[in-house]
């Protein structure tokens, strides 16, 4: 339907906007600044700072006639209200006529600032906000020269309160505008922080047992427009002129949230260059200007000292520092004439999995994806169309979220598939127990644990059930014009997923190939995807594929440190090679140890699980002395075997990639760095806004074109046993955000909120197994016993135990 438009104007400008723009949107898209405090584009308007005051005029009409009364030049009598009106409430109607710049309204503006300044601190030179402050941007283009009310009478309050160990708050510059607690009930539905008390001693708290207990808790020091909000890793840590930026990708999940990481080299650190912050980069298509407080915060491990620096060679049963010569030597003698089996992870680069296949391919060896979810051959097939944007979608598409707690795996996913939903898309959520994302469902059905793939075949067109539950939310879906499906892992393993995604795929086989439609798979890592599309493909017989291997290399994966039974097939491989930041317990296990660069120190590309492709560049600090990355060690070693490997530069790798892999047809760095305008404008010379989000200049990734449709046949659909051996307590796999990963154990700032290395029930269940909360058991997982405190609760299914992964 077309969206109607409207003619009014500002300042003197002529201006055309659709029906129902708030006034202060259309006058900031015709480049008319009017300032805010209280105000953001991503949130509803309340109206309560009254820095946009205006004044309006609007036509006057006969009404007799209900015609407008013209002038003697034939142009409409326009009758200005008496009062002044806030543009960030008053949407745009014909014939208005708004002014900006008259005497009455900067004194309205002049006397908000001096009003707002009466009990704030005069602390801009220590002030964290200093230099990307909003207010004080506003006070000196729109603020007195100097205040009517006595100093005396200033408000003093407390200037260090920890809201939670990542958030401070300095309760005497809060100018109580409201955007924390309303981006925290409206946006990601954490009502954690609130208003407490009335008038002048009004002030924030925060209302949950940990202390601002959500992890979108970093976005609220970006739109306070003061320094009231802080983190606590950047609290006096830097001034804002003093910071170099860089573009760069969040590994941790598959959405590629893009990110800007901030620097400055310091004496505080011996005079290095050090990341201050990781700040949010906009991306409308992707993250729109959020991100997670996992990829906020879990960083600080790139600069860890347990960092590896040199390469390390086994002689005499021990792990010795050599030279790179030596160790690449090493490896490439000991890669010929035996069978290779290449093992990956899905934190590396597109251009190390390149290069790391065609080494693999060139000896004839097997390329494996580390990892537990299959699918990504179907997603290259029936994935989301390039074109697509999650930000757009609403009435007419159906999304389907199955196996998959997003709020926990991809929780910038959820953000926008709750904010679809709000818009009118029909959201259907299907799993076994219940998450966060069932109160934004209009149908939220369960499964049996085993049955998943059964439970997705009913919505294969021709079904129909008799369950009204089930009978509503397949006509909705069969209703739909666009269909989304988003599949996880949760409680699944390789062939579990593998036959979700098959079911997925002949479900979605009428939609292929239009903007909006497709399947996306919650994968555990960044670039996951990127390794299914350059033909790494997990194994269900990995322990016996390394047993049986005559060289093992591995890369970004820690095989040994997940599993007893892959450490004991590991030790009896021929020869293990390892590339790695840290000292992983599958590198103590390793014939030679190749330390590699994290991603801040070098540029690539990750593949995110929309299949768009993203650059991220260097973060501006020397790389440490010693390790390169993945993509040179690979063609190094490559090199010396008389391979063509590229090892020059990652643009050169992408560029052979974009030869050899159809998907990639077109593709290079120039078109990756490719922007557009986004709305909302979030620029940096205008922090009020949108705050201290980072404009988006360099790139905003491609889509990777969709492979030729081969559907494979449905799998055989039947439901699995409840216990994995008679008598047996069967346990399941979950997914948690802050799990227990070495990334996230060498960030000291989320120590506390990581997944307890527990193991949850129904009280149902845990009563007959004689257990009661908070007893320590014994389990056995992966050959390896390790004990764990029993949690109860009741919203889970009685089936099964739950437990999250990488707590063991």
């Amino acid at each position: 339907m077309p969206v109607k438009m409207v003619n009014l104007t500002i300042d003197g400008q002529q201006i055309q906007a659709p029906e129902g723009t708030l006034v202060i949107n259309a006058a900031m898209r015709a480049g008319i600044h009017i300032p805010v405090f209280c105000y953001h584009p991503k949130m509803e308007p309340v109206g309560m700072c009254r820095m946009c005051l205006i004044e309006v005029g609007r036509p006057v009409i006969d009404r007799t006639t209900n015609a407008p009364v013209l002038e003697a030049d034939g142009t409409p009598k326009i009758a200005f209200a008496p009062k002044l009106e806030t543009a960030c409430t008053l949407p745009v109607a014909d014939g208005l006529v708004v002014r900006t710049e008259t005497q009455k309204v900067k004194d309205a503006h002049r006397e908000v600032v001096e009003l707002l300044l009466t009990s704030h601190p005069l602390d801009c030179p220590i002030c964290d906000k200093g230099g990307e402050c909003p207010l004080q941007n506003l006070t000196m283009g729109y603020g007195p020269g100097q205040s009517r009310f006595l100093i005396d009478d200033k408000m003093h309050l407390e200037k260090h309160v920890p809201l939670g160990e990542l958030i401070f708050l300095d309760r005497e510059r809060c100018i109580q505008c409201a955007r924390c607690t309303r981006f925290q009930r409206e946006v990601v539905d954490d009502p954690v922080i609130g208003f407490y008390q009335r008038g002048r001693s009004l002030e924030i708290v925060t209302l949950s047992e940990p202390g601002f207990d959500s992890i979108f808790s970093g976005n609220t020091t970006d739109i306070c427009p003061v320094g009231a909000l802080t983190t606590a890793d950047f609290r006096f840590g830097a001034r804002p002129w003093e910071l170099n930026h860089a573009a760069s990708i969040c590994t941790h999940c598959p959405v590629g949230c893009n990110l800007t990481m901030d620097v400055r080299r310091e004496a505080r650190s011996s005079g290095r260059t050090v990341i201050k912050r990781i700040m949010p980069r906009q991306n409308e298509a992707v993250n729109e200007i959020w991100i997670c407080d996992k990829g906020r915060f879990v960083h600080h491990y790139t600069e860890n000292e347990q960092r590896l620096l040199q390469p390390l060679v086994r002689k005499d049963g021990e792990l010795t520092a050599v030279s790179w010569d030596e160790a690449l030597s090493l490896v490439a003698e000991k890669l010929q004439g035996v069978t290779l089996t290449t093992l990956v992870g899905g934190r590396l680069a597109n251009e190390d999995l390149f290069n790391l296949a065609q080494l693999t391919q060139a000896l004839a060896g097997q390329a494996v994806l580390y990892g537990e979810m299959a699918g990504g051959d179907l997603v290259q097939q029936v994935g989301l169309a390039p074109g697509s944007n999650l930000g757009e979608v609403g009435k007419g598409t159906a999304i389907l979220v199955v196996a998959s707690d997003l709020h926990e795996e991809a929780p910038l996913w959820w953000l926008r598939v709750r904010q679809a939903a709000r818009r009118g898309a029909t959201l259907i959520v299907l799993n076994g127990r219940p998450t966060r994302l069932d109160k934004d469902a209009q149908h939220v059905l369960r499964y049996a644990y085993g049955s998943e793939a059964q439970a997705l075949a009913n919505f294969l067109p021709g079904q129909a059930l008799e369950d009204p539950a089930w009978s509503a939310a397949l006509h909705a879906f069969a209703q739909a014009e666009n269909v989304i499906i988003f599949y996880g892992s949760d409680g699944l393993g390789l062939e579990g997923t593998a036959a979700l995604a098959q079911v997925a795929a002949h479900v979605l086989s009428g939609y292929v190939g239009r903007p909006n439609n497709g399947l996306v798979a919650v994968w555990p890592h960044g670039n996951t995807q990127g390794a299914w599309e350059l033909g790494f493909r997990p194994t269900a017989e990995l322990a016996n594929t390394l047993r049986s291997s005559g060289a093992v290399y591995v890369a970004a994966a820690d095989p040994a440190g997940d599993s007893a039974i892959l450490a004991e097939a590991l030790d009896e491989a021929g020869f293990v090679v390892v590339q790695e930041l840290f000292l992983t317990e599958t590198a103590r296990r390793a014939d030679v140890v190749l330390p590699v660069q994290a991603y801040t120190e070098r540029e690539g590309s990750f593949t995110s699980g929309e299949r768009r492709v993203q650059r991220f560049y260097p973060a501006n600090i020397p790389a440490l002395p010693g390790p390169r990355p993945d993509f040179v060690i690979a063609a190094q070693v490559g090199q010396r075997l008389g391979l063509a490997l590229e090892a020059r530069a990652a643009s050169l790798v992408f560029q052979q990639m974009a030869q050899r892999h159809a998907a990639f047809a077109g593709l290079s760095y120039q078109r990756l760095a490719e922007v557009t305008e986004q709305w909302p404008k979030i620029d940096r010379r205008d922090l009020y806004y949108g705050g201290t989000s980072y404009q988006n200049t360099q790139g905003m990734g491609q889509t990777l074109a969709l492979l030729p449709l081969a559907l494979p046949p449905l799998p055989r659909l039947v439901a699995a046993a409840n216990a994995s051996k008679e008598g047996a307590l069967r346990i399941l796999p979950i997914n948690r955000l802050y799990d227990r990963g070495a990334l996230l154990r060498l960030s000291p700032l989320l120590a506390g909120r990581m997944a307890a290395a527990a193991l949850w029930l129904h009280p149902t269940l845990a009563a007959a197994q004689g257990l009661v909360e908070g007893q320590r058991v014994a389990v056995e997982l992966n050959g390896r016993t390790c004990e764990l405190e029993v949690r109860l609760d009741e919203n889970l299914p009685v089936e099964a135990a739950f437990l999250p992964r990488s707590v063991v």
